[in-house]
This record gives structure tokens, sequence and C-alpha cells, in this order.
């Protein structure tokens, strides 16, 4: 078994916010070298974040980096309500939250994740449906827009009305840890650590959640550093572009480079394994025609629950111009 056993402070201190300077490129603003304070989260979905910062892009495009690492997006948006951080990628009830709790702005739909999100359940109970998690000990992180998606849409599809389960209420980094003890009977982790229990044979996906929502996930920035920074913007838009080229073009490099960063947090996983669970990412940054109608429903069920104060002004939280501008400039 290779089961991840770091504990949590472990993993944070060595996750934990750290300056990375790059070196002089093309500045977004003559004369001037602009720091950019990245978070993002350390499962699957900040990956290409994480490879952005590691792949020298940025540094083409003129820009410094100071990298925040969380376990999930919704302490990222937390982190920027704060103005503590700049920039941070989550998916859309996170960034819909951010909006209304301090004005965050979509800058660029960054990828697809739904199949990178899961219901596992331990293979020694041979769960296979969702209605079979009645009375069942979860793990789930609340707040996480996996944590939302699945108490409000996922489970009620199946009749589970809260209640129904017992809630754990814990990281997605430790979630396999927990199955392998056999403290929670399942969970709603992400990648890498979905691939990470299959293939341990700890536990099996009873289900994605692409059947249930695609999961687009955002590069938010906070409205502060839009207004003062309109050039670097473009320029950090920039580098995404040349991102997606990446893991299109080259995307044994990318792995390499992702597949790095677990194995140093003391995480097992063959590079196979890995190359499983990246491939679940749909990685290309830029905004669909399809994405208001899609926002508005996610906008609604929070509203429901209670937990924004106002569907948002779209026009507000997201800026396809900007994009338009760093493909122009490109």
């Amino acid at each position: 078994m290779t089961t991840n056993r770091i504990t949590r402070r472990n993993y944070l201190a060595g996750t934990g916010a750290s300056l990375v300077v790059a070196g002089v490129g093309i500045s977004p603003s003559a004369g001037q070298e602009m720091m950019v304070r990245q978070g993002y989260q350390t499962n699957i979905w900040g990956m290409p974040t994480y490879y952005l910062m590691r792949s020298g892009l940025l540094e083409k495009r003129g820009l410094k980096f100071q990298e925040f690492a969380v376990p999930s997006g919704n302490l990222t948006m937390q982190q920027m309500v704060a103005r503590q951080v700049d920039l941070g990628t989550y998916a859309a009830q996170s960034l819909i939250l951010g909006h209304d709790k301090g004005g965050m702005i979509g800058i660029a739909q960054i990828e697809y994740v739904g199949k990178t999100a899961a219901v596992l359940a331990r293979k020694d109970l041979n769960i296979t449906k969702l209605e079979e998690l009645r009375g069942k000990k979860i793990g789930n992180q609340v707040g996480a827009s996996t944590g939302n998606i699945f108490s409000d849409t996922i489970a009620p599809s199946a009749g589970l009305k809260k209640g129904d389960w017992q809630e754990v209420r814990m990281n997605v980094n430790d979630m396999v840890a927990a199955l392998a003890a056999k403290t929670i009977d399942a969970a709603v982790p992400v990648e890498p650590y979905n691939a990470i229990a299959e293939a341990d044979g700890i536990a099996n996906i009873v289900t994605d959640f692409s059947p249930y929502d695609k999961m687009p996930v955002f590069m938010a920035a906070t409205p502060d550093f839009i207004e003062k920074n309109p050039k670097a913007v473009i320029a950090y838009l920039q580098a995404w572009l040349d991102v997606a080229k990446d893991f299109k073009e080259q995307p044994r490099k990318v792995a390499e480079v992702i597949h790095g960063f677990y194995t140093e947090k003391g995480y097992k996983m063959s590079p196979e394994t890995f190359q499983k669970a990246l491939a679940r990412v749909e990685v290309n940054p830029g905004f669909p025609t399809d994405l208001v109608p899609y926002m508005q429903q996610q906008a609604e069920v929070l509203l429901r629950e209670k937990k924004i104060s106002a569907i948002p002004d779209w026009k507000k939280v997201l800026r396809p111009d900007l994009m338009e501008k760093a493909r122009a400039a490109s």
C-alpha cells in the first residue's frame, strides 16, 4: 500500500507561501517589474497554475511571482477577499461567493475539471450506487465547490437529503488516508487523490462529477489588482495562452513538472497513475459562449441556500475583454 502518510501540518508547511523571484523579462510596464501574488490549490485543479509558475512563462512576460499554496480553492478565495493574494484559481461557486464577499472578477476560464472530482467509497464496502451512501460517514470539504456540488446537487439526485448521511469535515488531501484507516466510508476528493486511492485498492469511484457539472475553473483577480495593473493583467493572460500551448504540444513535459510536485510532498504514485489523473483536466483558457447560463444556475443555488446576498451582474463578474486583448497582443 502506498497511501500518503504526511500530516496536515507537514503538508501545509511544505506547500505554504513562498517567495519566488523570476528573472527580468519583457516588462508589462516600461521600467517596472511586476510582482504577482499567486494563489493556487494543491490538488489537480491548481496544477496548471503550478506549471505556469515553474515553466518560466511568467518570466518571459516580465512578471515575478509570490506563491500561496492551500489545499482547496475556497481558501484562496478567502485570501483574496482579505486582499492577501491578487490572483487565484477556483470553481464557479467560489467565484460567485468571492464576488459577493469581495468583488472577485473572473479574467479567464482556465479549465474544466468535472472529470477530476468524484465520489469515492471504500472498496471493501462494495458500494456502486449513490443511494447506497445512506447512513454512511462521508468526508467532505465544507465550503469548497466540490462540497457544495455534492451536498446541493449530487446527493439530492440520489434522494439523499442532508441528515441522510453523516458529514465528516476534512481537507481533500486528508481523505485517502481517512479511507485507508476506515474512519470514513466515502469521500468527495479530487485528483490526484482519486487515482491514488484506486491504484492502491483503497476505494472505487462511484461517480465523477461530469454528469452533473462540467465544473469550469476560473482564474480570478481582485478588482484592485485589475485597476492598478492593467498591462500586467494582459501579460499574465498571455502567459496562460503559452501554458495552454504546452499542455497541448508538450504533455509529457507538463506531466513531469507536475508529478514532481507530488513526489516532493511524499506522495507515492507512478507516472502512469499521475498521467491518468492529469488527463482528466481539460486546459483551454478562454470564455465559452454558454458560460453565463451556467453561472446563473450556480448563483440561483447559492442564493436559495442563502450563501450569497443577490444574483450578481455577470458583466461585472466576468471580463472576457481582457482575454481578447491578450490574444490580440500575442
